[in-house]
Order: structure tokens, then C-alpha cells, then sequence
């Protein structure tokens, strides 16, 4: 029933991925382009809802092509766009990639003048919803620019609030550190920490945590992060997998499941939609790690983010396999 809470509600980047269809060949010779759905809380709740999960997503396009193609995938996917509005000002962004396995990847974002998901305002907020969501996903680019920096930490005051009044529920915190879409980088720091006071989960990579806390071993680097006021912290160490350590002193680490690696762009996003899955679920600590780290392989093993996000018994048949390459599924 539409009254009932969302399971996860994400917020932030929202665009068009036009990734080449041809691997290994500079941009600049590209012939060819698939056009997908894009943006890495876009891409999350895509793959919570390929796992069954109640999502929707917080974020603005133009008015324009793009963005009823937006809206059209959003729908096709599962995912509740009715928190995404259109900005008549600026253009749906388009990001283009190149791929060159097994870990080059360049990432080429037209977001000018100014992306429309950084128009979020404060007052369109559904503050309800986002504080009776079970799950709320938000990102370090949020936090770039106004409106849209205190939308988010307006949404995650709201969001513990809700915790210290007793209520329960998952508050995550991407790191996702884009030092190219900062007007100002050193700014970057202060406002991870305290969007961090607010949230009950951190995720990033090594170079995210050391911009977020100044750590960058990993095992410092989740104490920093439990620190600045998480339950989970969750350290991506690319090659050497992923490290996972509670405030309860719990932890736990996944290697890296071997793939044949496609593209490794939206590798993170599938981790995080099965991160969200596996918290949700209850699951412990050890198995909701190696499920996510699963689910980001078989991603990387496929060409496109959103269309590629795995369904449950692809991720258990990873499991049991022992590696990522899993043939996706014809629609």
C-alpha cells in the first residue's frame, strides 16, 4: 500500500549514461553510445528494487527529452519517481565514459552550468516520508553546492532526529567523493563530518575516507568514520575487497570475487542497493559484506549500471560459482 513506508528512499545525482559500445577505443573514436539511466542514487535504488525492495528516488531533470527518458526507466525499474521534478533552467546532465578493462574507466560529466539534482530545495522536501523510511541513501555530492547541500543535511537532521526519538532505521552516507564537481574541494571535508554526525552508515572508498576523516589505512579509516558518529562503516579497498567494522567492535571482510571485468563503473552502486538489501533483511554482519561484494562483481562484468543491477538468485549463483561472470539476463 502507497501509505506505508518506503523501504529506501535515495537522494542526489540523476542523469543520462552514454557509455560506448565499443571497449577499448578512446572516446574521441567512439562511434557508437548506449544510453542509459544514470546517477549513483538512482543506480542504488534501481538495484534495492531488483531485490524485491519498495524504493524511490529524490532528485530533479530538465524539462526536456532526457528527462521524460529518466522518468520512463525509473518506472520500468521499480523505482517511485514522484520526487522527481523537472528544472526548467537547466538541462538533464549526460555523462559519457570510456572503458578500458580491466581498471581504466574515465568519467566525462556535463553537469554545466548547473546540474537540476542540485536544485533540490528544502521546502519540496517530503520530510514524512524520509523520516519514516526504513532506509534513507544520500551522497558526499549532495553536499557540493546549495540548495541542494542543505537539503541533505536537512534530510539528515530529520533522519536523527528520528533516532533519537527512539525510532530505528538506516541512514547511509556515501562518501562519493567527485573532487570535479566541487566549486570549492576544501570545502569537502567539514561537511562530511558533520553529515556524518547524522548518519548511522558510511560507505567510500580509500580515497573517500581519507577526504572525509584524514585516514586512509582502511582499518584506521573505519575507526575514524565510527568516530565521527556511524553504527557501520564500510571501507572499499578495490583489489583487497571490502572491510566492514560496527561501534559494537563486530567486523568483517569479503576478498574480491573474481570477474572478468567489462566495466567497473557502476560496480559500487549494485554494492550499495545489496548493502541496503542485506541491512534490511537483518542479516549479519559477515554475510550481508560478501553478498553486496558479490553483487558489485557481477556488475563489473557487464557493460551498462541500471539494466545491469543483479537479481537475488544471480547473486547467490556468484556466490556459489565463485566468480562474478554471470550471463545477464535477456529482458
Amino acid at each position: 500500500m502507497e501509505s506505508e513506508p518506503y523501504e529506501l528512499i535515495t537522494m542526489g545525482r540523476l542523469g543520462v549514461d552514454l557509455y560506448p559500445l565499443q571497449v577499448g577505443v578512446p572516446l574521441a573514436r567512439v562511434e557508437t553510445f548506449g544510453k542509459f539511466l544514470g546517477g549513483s542514487p538512482a543506480n542504488v535504488a534501481v538495484a534495492a528494487a531488483r531485490l524485491g525492495r519498495r524504493t524511490a528516488l529524490v532528485s530533479r531533470t530538465g524539462a526536456d527529452p532526457f528527462g521524460a527518458y529518466l522518468h520512463e526507466e525509473l518506472s520500468a525499474f521499480g523505482v517511485d519517481d514522484r520526487w522527481v521534478t523537472p528544472v526548467e533552467e537547466y538541462p538533464t546532465p549526460v555523462t559519457f565514459c570510456e572503458i578500458f578493462p580491466p581498471d581504466d574507466f574515465p568519467i566525462h560529466f556535463y553537469r554545466r552550468p548547473r546540474a537540476p539534482d542540485l536544485e533540490i530545495h528544502p521546502h519540496e522536501l517530503d520530510l514524512a516520508a524520509i523520516r519514516s523510511a526504513r532506509a534513507f541513501w544520500v551522497t558526499g555530492t549532495g553536499l557540493s553546492v546549495e540548495p541542494s547541500r542543505t537539503s541533505t543535511l536537512g534530510a539528515l537532521r530529520e533522519r536523527r532526529q528520528r533516532g533519537e526519538q527512539g525510532g530505528d532505521g538506516l541512514t547511509v552516507l556515501d562518501l562519493d567523493w567527485r573532487p570535479a564537481l566541487w566549486p570549492d574541494p576544501d570545502e569537502a571535508g567539514p561537511l562530511y563530518r558533520e553529515a556524518l554526525g547524522a548518519a548511522t552508515v558510511a560507505v567510500g572508498n580509500l580515497d573517500e575516507c581519507e577526504v572525509a576523516t584524514g585516514e586512509r589505512e582502511p582499518y584506521a579509516a573505519a575507526r575514524a568514520l565510527l568516530a565521527a558518529g556511524v553504527r557501520l562503516a564500510v571501507v572499499k579497498q578495490g583489489p583487497k575487497g571490502v572491510l566492514a567494522m560496527t561501534a559494537d567492535g563486530e567486523s568483517a571482510e569479503a576478498p574480491p570475487l573474481p570477474v572478468e571485468v567489462v566495466n567497473g563503473l557502476g560496480a559500487g552502486d549494485a554494492f550499495g542497493g545489496a548493502l541496503c538489501h542485506g541491512l534490511l533483511a537483518g542479516w549479519d554482519l559477515d554475510r550481508t559484506i560478501r553478498w553486496a561484494n558479490a553483487a558489485g562483481a557481477i556488475v563489473a562484468g557487464r557493460l551498462a549500471c541500471s539494466p545491469a543491477m543483479p537479481y537475488a538468485d544471480e547473486i547467490e549463483q556468484a556466490l556459489a560459482t565463485g566468480t562474478g561472470s554471470i550471463p545477464e539476463r535477456t529482458p
